[in-house]
């Protein structure tokens, strides 16, 4: 319920130097003021917002002749309504951070009324109390689970709002057609200067055109924030799960000069230049009588069809085998079927090399490296990099749709920019036209969340962390 009063440990669980108790909603001040005594004596509900006091933190201790006892000194900052990340009063307190400790102080904190706050609960209550945008609190999300760098400007960028104040942009401008096709059918006498289906066409026109803009930067925000599907493949000893454990950066797959070693899947999260890959490591690819191999390699066939980019490997020391060239052929056969990158990689290169090349260049631009030197992993990176991220973004300071659920919401708007056009092209009446546009705007604002089901706000704040 918004209006209980929430409260957990925002920091990780687990000994450290310090840990947070977060109290957020109306009590918030009242339990602080309770259990946080300030050294100064002035009781900590009176004093300055946004301050850090030192004081004395209390725990309930049923042998202690009032019921409380201390049991630490720390730091506690109170922020009042609205003024605060959840736009209630929220009063943070640091303890030391051991777990009995921290856990301590939590139980006092529940003896005063507060429960436990849920996965994401405060982050929603910012989101609900108009804190930030549904884009915010995702990207606020994918900034708390980032593993690059450049998830982390992306994520920011997000959370600053450059999203949002793109979208409100355009919304703006619908606002002015809109209202201006209303005003025309309810007060058709009134000499209001509304616009005409010319005026009304140039400024669906332009703005179709900002939001296409926008709609084109989810290649490079799904790249970094998301992540592309990747699998390794090739026949057996190609290198794969030596090219694998170099990506990784360990040693996650074992590797040997055994036909048929790897026969399950391996799959990391990876960095490869600003792209984030969702790799996979496969069994090579061979008939073979094993049945447990047989698994491997069908296991292997299901991911190349289902991934967005294969790193397809070919033996550089060796001539092209039956393996490689039906690889070859079938990549093709895959390339022609369905969009998907291909980048064929020569592999131990710090060998003689006798493989052909010609045989895969039609997949795609093959890259040479050793997995057991790294000498042309720059290469490979850069590769990805020219095939998934738009060079013209700068993912720090540039709106970028970075999920699905924001791209499905902007196609969903062009289809509507679609309708409205066609109805002007056919001189239907402008109400028609105002239809369609009440459309776009609705899909906008499912964007930064103004207008959004409760089912995906639920889906989305539930993979928060507790605390935050």
């Amino acid at each position: 319920m918004l209006g209980d009063t929430i409260a957990a440990v925002s920091t990780p669980r687990g000994k450290g130097g310090v840990a947070m108790i977060r109290i957020s909603g109306p009590d918030a001040a009242a339990i602080a003021n309770r259990i946080f005594i300030p050294a100064s004596g002035r009781p900590f509900a009176e004093r300055t917002p946004r301050t850090a006091v030192y004081g004395t933190i209390l725990a309930p201790d049923h042998s202690a002749p009032d019921g409380w006892n201390r049991v630490d000194d720390g730091i506690a900052v109170l922020y009042k309504a609205p003024a605060s990340f959840t736009g209630e009063t929220v009063a943070e307190i640091c303890c030391h951070g051991g777990i009995l400790l921290t856990e301590t102080v939590l139980a006092g904190v529940f003896a005063l009324g507060a429960r436990q706050a849920e996965a994401g609960e405060f982050t929603r209550r910012g989101f609900v109390n108009g804190k930030m945008g549904l884009d915010a609190a995702e990207a606020l999300a994918n900034l708390l689970e980032a593993t690059s760098r450049e998830q982390i400007k992306l994520s920011h960028a997000g959370m600053t709002g450059t999203l949002s104040r793109a979208i409100k942009k355009q919304y703006d401008r619908l606002c002015l057609v809109l209202s201006s096709v209303y005003a025309a059918i309810d007060y058709p006498d009134e000499d209001l200067k509304e616009l005409g289906p010319g005026e009304i066409g140039e400024i669906l026109d332009s703005t179709e055109s900002e939001i296409r803009d926008l709609v084109s930067t989810y290649g490079t925000g799904h790249a970094i924030a998301e992540g592309i599907p990747t699998v390794i493949c090739g026949a057996v000893n190609a290198g794969k799960s030596s090219l694998y454990n170099r990506l990784v950066g360990r040693d996650a797959a074992i590797v040997t000069d055994i036909a048929g070693t790897t026969r399950d899947l391996l799959t990391e999260t990876v960095t490869a230049g600003r792209v984030t890959l969702r790799l996979t490591d496969t069994a090579g690819l061979r008939s073979t009588d094993d049945p447990v191999e047989k698994i491997g390699v069908a296991r292997a066939l299901e991911q190349v069809s289902a991934a967005e980019l294969i790193l397809a490997l070919f033996d550089g020391s060796r001539p092209a085998g039956p393996e490689d060239k039906k690889l070859a052929a079938d990549l093709s056969a895959e390339k022609a079927s369905r969009p998907v990158a291909i980048i064929p990689v020569i592999t131990k290169s710090d060998l003689p090399g006798v493989f052909d090349i010609s045989l895969v260049e039609s997949l795609g631009q093959p890259v040479r490296l050793s997995a057991l030197t790294g000498e042309g992993l720059s290469q490979l990176n850069d590769a990805v990099d020219s095939l998934f991220i738009d060079s013209k973004l700068n993912t720090s300071e540039d709106a970028i749709v970075a999920n699905a659920r924001q791209y499905g919401a902007m196609l969903r708007s062009l289809q509507a920019f679609s309708e409205a056009r066609q109805a002007l092209a056919d001189g239907l009446p402008l109400d028609i036209v105002g239809e369609s546009v009440e459309q776009i705007m609705e899909c906008l604002c499912e964007v930064d969340g103004r207008k959004v089901s409760e089912d995906i706000v639920s889906s989305i704040f539930s993979h928060f962390c507790v605390g935050k």
